[in-house]
């Protein structure tokens, strides 16, 4: 067998989130990011979802070691729920690399749920990490979080480029632009295929750089005669800098609003990545001490998640904070897909507090995506100049786009793999076919108890929000498998006229059920299944309503 390399991804492919991807050798495996998904208003009851490592834990291949690219939560989030799972398998027995920012925020997050793994920190400068037959270093590229990488990759088979999310922002905030130099030099070694960042495929141009927003940022706060509250996603540092040079710029107090708000600053004032000068940041529980023009609260929930501060806040709900009619809220972040119902819906509930909210539908101003636009990308691919090429991190809109981009660059067709999460692709060093189609299924985590949760959960959630739900209670002669009086029928979710539909109906259709039934009881759950089927063909024909159906057999 020629020797080869699979490329798997187990999330991330036609999706924003869950990025996950395997790069395997013989019985080596090394693991690139791992990450969120976020639950929209269909899932209900759900926080997160995760990438489904069953792949991982059934195979007999050992990891030999994980590079994370940067500290957003779609790429490390998945951190503290994926590396117990994995435990259980290996132990804590390999090796988690990322830049110091990214480490940082991953270390935090496994500090606070327990889990006894630290992330090591890599330097730029410094040259390669050897994991078993792979060679790994970190190449820095611009985003909308410092820190950012991508991965080049040596295999005994040939060499691959990671590129997962970038922009080419030649004016970055924080001053640390692309390495381009350390590009060229992994592209003169050879470049087997690049997997790109593909998000913004079908854009035209380059992204804007962060640095345009800073004036505006300043300009808004000038003329904000109230508290001035921006929100945007906890991890962006470059975001929350430009707003804390505005707030030097006119003497307004700083409030971090939210504990991921408070956490991220945290980490990223002790690295070195943010600074506000003494008595500069001030405490929430201060803020009453300060006129509203002194103010400024950076508030976490730009995505109007439930309990996030912002929502509290819009809802009155917060214990410190409230918002005026000369308050000014700016939303510095585009939704994440699925998440716009809850966002329009927040920002209606601001504007009839009668004050002034900003957001990416009305203005481009404040907020510049972290993502390369088509110009970017090929870029990169004329930088990279591989043989192959792999668009991740996007819908399958933006894969075919970023495809045409790759045409246009002169790349054959064959040569432009798109794939789904779970297809393997093998490469040799002549040619790349597809593999296997690993199954892949969604993992959601409750909001609640934070365990993960089963598909067939949430159906039963979607259907008792929609049909509602009955609950059958059956006394059972288990002599003569007779039911002994009418069911109880207790139902939840249905108008009044059909619950006493279903208290009549239902109760007698199931009686009738069992009137000819004779003989001493011996399959319980043939019974409860029975009296389900019956109560569902009922409730179907009186109401034409599918709900949930729970029997519930008392024996007598």
């Amino acid at each position: 067998m020629k020797d080869q390399i699979s490329f798997i991804p187990i999330g991330g492919i036609g999706d924003v989130t869950r990025n996950m991807y395997l790069y395997e050798y013989q019985n080596e495996i090394l693991i690139i990011d791992c990450g969120l998904g976020f639950a929209d208003e269909t899932m209900l009851g759900v926080d997160l979802l995760l990438p489904d490592i069953s792949y991982l834990l059934s195979t007999n291949k050992k990891i030999i070691g994980m590079a994370l690219t940067h500290g957003h939560e779609d790429h490390v989030g998945a951190l503290p729920y994926i590396l117990p799972q994995l435990a259980k398998k290996t132990g804590f027995s390999f090796p988690i690399f990322a830049g110091p920012l990214t480490a940082g925020l991953a270390n935090e997050k496994l500090n606070e749920f327990g889990v006894p793994v630290r992330v090591k920190t890599v330097d730029y400068e410094n040259g390669e990490i050897k994991l078993g037959s792979f060679t790994i270093s970190f190449i820095r590229v611009t985003h909308s979080i410092p820190d950012s990488s991508h991965i080049f990759i040596k295999t005994p088979v040939g060499n691959f480029y990671h590129g997962s999310d970038f922009k080419f922002d030649l004016t970055p905030f924080d001053g640390k632009k692309t390495d381009f130099l350390k590009i060229s030099k992994a592209a003169d070694q050879g470049i087997l295929c690049l997997s790109s960042d593909c998000l913004r495929a079908e854009k035209e141009g380059f992204t804007k750089s962060e640095q345009v927003l800073a004036e505006n940022i300043e300009k808004e706060m000038r003329n904000c005669e109230g508290k001035f509250i921006l929100t945007t996603y906890s991890s962006n540092i470059s975001r929350l800098n430009q707003a804390i040079l505005a707030s030097k710029k006119l003497g307004r107090k700083v409030a971090f609003v939210g504990r991921s708000l408070i956490n991220t600053a945290t980490i990223a004032q002790k690295l070195g990545y943010m600074k506000l000068d003494r008595g500069m940041e001030i405490d929430v529980h201060e803020i009453r001490k300060y006129k509203d023009s002194n103010l400024l609260l950076l508030v976490a929930g730009s995505q109007a998640q439930e309990n996030s501060a912002l929502s509290r806040i819009v809802n009155g709900d917060h214990k410190e904070v409230s918002i005026s009619s000369k308050d000014v809220i700016v939303f510095s972040a585009d939704p994440i897909p699925g998440n716009e119902v809850s966002i329009n819906s927040l920002i209606d509930s601001i504007a009839k507090k009668g004050a002034r909210v900003v957001y990416s539908q009305i203005t481009d101003d404040f907020h510049v995506s972290g993502h390369g636009s088509a110009d970017d990308l090929m870029l990169l691919m004329e930088l990279a100049h591989p043989k192959k090429l792999i668009p991740i991190g996007g819908t399958f809109r933006q894969m075919v786009a970023y495809k045409n981009l790759a045409k246009r660059q002169g790349f054959d067709d064959r040569d432009i793999l798109l794939l789904e999460d779970g297809q393997e692709i093998i490469f040799t060093k002549d040619q790349a076919t597809m593999g296997r189609k690993i199954s892949i299924k969604n993992v959601y985590v409750d909001e609640i108890s934070g365990e993960e949760l089963e598909s067939f959960v949430i159906r039963d959630r979607q259907k008792i929000s929609k049909e509602g739900v009955i609950i059958v209670v059956a006394e059972i002669d288990s002599q003569t498998g007779q039911i002994v009086d009418y069911p109880t029928i207790i139902s939840r979710g249905l108008p009044n006229q059909e619950n006493r539909t279903a208290n009549k109906k239902v109760a007698k259709d199931i009686k009738d059920g069992f009137s000819t039934k004779k003989g001493r009881v011996t399959d319980w759950v043939y019974i409860r299944k029975k009296i389900g089927e019956i109560a569902e063909k009922s409730v179907f024909k009186h109401l034409r309503r599918r709900p949930l159906v729970l029997p519930v057999i008392i024996e007598v």
